[in-house]
């Protein structure tokens, strides 16, 4: 007997506008507004026609200039308070069943506080909060595999608690000048009530969950793209057009500003046995690329129809282009450039779907090894397609619909809180 539906819920999203956080949460609409729910997206002015095409109502999101860019920024908690007062009346507007609110995104989880409203976390990427025993997040190390590797790791977590404490101490100071209690917890972006974690359960390391965390697998979503020719076998490869393994070098849109993965990857396959896609995402090179005879260069592509005609990506591992290369059953040559993607490198190599390439060592030389590696070992490509499989089996927008429908179902109804100065 199939369950019955969720009835019709008013909900309001909030993200962060740069693509690795809007992407996810306009997924998680699309999938909330296919199961007959009102679904509001606030985040960047940028995005506004494409949240407008997916059925969804938008809401422009606070763009604050935070310290230290200017002119006359402001002090990041600074911003998240102005940013709550300005987000609280679109709140009482809207009057949502539940608010879920992008793990960058403080405003609309303090104003939905404020309004007595349920509130979710979105985490577009892994759990960015490990174990005492585990590595320090972002820095991109692998799981001890010794009694002796966790207790140095306990070590080095100390200064992160610290930093952790402080930043406690910051965000209480700002729930205070808002009129909310303080809270005795670190993390405090991210609800105890329900958060989602939209990323492959095999790129976290085992571990025991809290029971209002869940891994629902990639959120994914990408803007429209026009159809981009798929490169030819070159002459020399002996294999007929379309038959050569095919290359896609996916770089960050933020990161690498002089596109060095770029062009070290297409000198080092230049005369290699492959075909090469490549793009500059809308980035314009500041000199001139070495195209090789067996590469495309494009200026934007479609990874949602490109991807699954791939058999390796060469990327930096952002989190939304990694997702979407496995997802697609495409082995992943990564190599960071900053923030997260250390760690999302060092998931993928633990993971065995990829090999992971340190920023330091970015050569031509190298990232031809690594293709070649990512190629001709079986187990990668095996573990690749295994990871597509689940992707296929498990709908990631579904199951997090479903946790949203859940909160607000057994909510109860929360005073909103008074004496603030908002």
């Amino acid at each position: 007997m199939e369950a019955a539906a969720a009835p019709p819920r008013r909900l309001l999203l909030g993200a962060f506008g740069d693509p690795g956080h809007a992407f996810p949460m306009i997924a998680l609409g699309r999938a909330l507004a296919a199961r007959g729910h009102h679904v509001t997206v606030q985040t960047w002015q940028r995005w506004q026609g494409h949240v407008e095409a997916e059925g969804l109502a938008f809401a422009p999101a606070p763009e604050y200039r935070v310290f230290p860019s200017g002119p006359e920024p402001l002090d990041f908690y600074e911003a998240v308070a102005r940013a709550t007062a300005d987000t609280l009346p679109l709140v009482r507007e809207v009057e949502p069943d539940v608010v879920v609110a992008d793990i960058l995104t403080l405003a609309p989880a303090l104003a939905a506080e404020l309004a007595g409203v349920p509130c979710a976390t979105l985490i577009p990427h892994v759990y960015p909060h490990p174990p005492a025993d585990f590595p320090v997040y972002s820095l991109g190390a692998r799981m001890p595999r010794t009694a002796g590797g966790r207790v140095l790791w306990r070590l080095a977590q100390r200064p992160v608690e610290r930093g952790l404490a402080r930043g406690r101490a910051e965000l209480n100071h700002t729930r205070a000048a808002l009129g909310l209690p303080a809270q005795a917890h670190v993390h405090g972006g991210i609800s105890r009530e329900l958060a989602l974690v939209a990323t492959f359960p095999q790129l976290e390391y085992p571990r025991a969950w809290p029971a209002h965390v869940h891994v629902v697998g990639p959120l994914m979503w990408e803007p429209p793209a026009r159809d981009v020719e798929l490169p030819p076998a070159p002459a020399r490869a002996g294999a007929a057009a379309g038959e050569a393994p095919l290359v896609l070098i996916a770089p960050s849109t933020a990161q690498d500003a002089e596109h060095r993965l770029l062009r070290a990857a297409l000198r080092g396959l230049a005369d290699a046995p492959v075909r090469v896609l490549a793009t500059w995402n809308r980035r314009l090179p500041s000199r001139a690329l070495p195209v090789p005879e067996n590469a495309s260069v494009v200026d934007w592509l479609s990874y949602a129809r490109v991807m699954p005609h791939c058999d390796v990506v060469v990327c930096h591992a952002g989190h939304g282009t990694l997702a979407r290369a496995l997802a697609s059953g495409c082995a992943v040559v990564a190599s960071p450039a900053a923030g997260d993607m250390n760690e999302n490198a060092a998931r993928l190599d633990w993971s065995g779907a990829g090999v992971r390439v340190p920023r330091r060592f970015v050569n031509p030389r190298v990232l031809r090894l690594a293709v070649e590696r990512a190629l001709g070992d079986p187990a990668i490509r095996a573990r690749a397609r295994e990871l597509a499989a689940w992707a296929a089996t498990h709908d990631a927008g579904a199951r997090a619909a479903e946790l949203v429908e859940d909160l607000a179902s057994r909510a109860t109804v929360r005073a909103p809180s008074s004496g603030g100065t908002v």
